[in-house]
């Protein structure tokens, strides 16, 4: 009995000791993760907008979309930019469902609702197949395009899109995510 109360409070001094190991390297690493990851999300919303000089992440708006299949909260968020007071355009953050998993694409938008740039923040598309969507020649196809302009349709559907040869599903998505935020963009700019 002796043997086994020694044991457990071993095991119990590991867990603390381990614990508090842990508490500490993550109060160490808080801070720089979440600067580092909103410098990476001011990368991307600064590659799809026109020049600004504010700050577009302290000027969001989260608009909710309810719930998807799994019970998680959906959402859109708008990042305003402006230069010198001036609105300049909108960039609009949106994870859909890629063939691999979720899809986080921002789009950003001119005051006449046409796109100036296309960006992905992250996703899970398959290595050398469905994330080549990264890449600027897929990317670049938005630049210009409005919802008055384009059909947001893959080629492949009678659109005006060229796909990813090989990942139908992955082009599929990055269009409808597109179109998406466009529309909400139209349905929200007055805001």
């Amino acid at each position: 009995m002796k043997e086994i109360q020694r044991l457990v409070l071993v095991l119990t001094l590991i867990c603390v000791v381990a614990a508090a190991a842990l508490a500490a390297v993550y109060g160490l690493t808080k801070k720089p993760i979440a600067d580092r990851l909103r410098k990476v999300k001011l990368d991307a919303i600064e590659s799809v907008l026109p020049t600004y000089d504010n700050k577009p992440d302290k000027e969001l708006k989260e608009i909710n979309l309810g719930k998807d299949h799994r019970g998680r909260e959906k959402k859109i968020t708008f990042y305003t930019a402006r230069k010198q007071g001036a609105y300049v355009g909108t960039a609009l953050e949106y994870t859909t469902k890629g063939f691999g998993g979720p899809l986080t694409v921002i789009v950003g938008v001119t005051p006449d609702g046409s796109i100036h740039g296309v960006n992905i923040i992250s996703h899970k598309e398959t290595p050398g197949l469905g994330a080549k969507v990264e890449r600027p020649d897929f990317l670049d196809q938005f630049k210009g395009k409005s919802l008055a302009n384009s059909s947001f349709k893959l080629k492949k559907d009678r659109g005006d899109l060229d796909q990813v040869t090989g990942a139908t599903i992955s082009s599929r998505a990055m269009v409808e995510a597109v179109k998406f935020c466009l529309g909400k963009y139209q349905e929200h700019s007055g805001d």
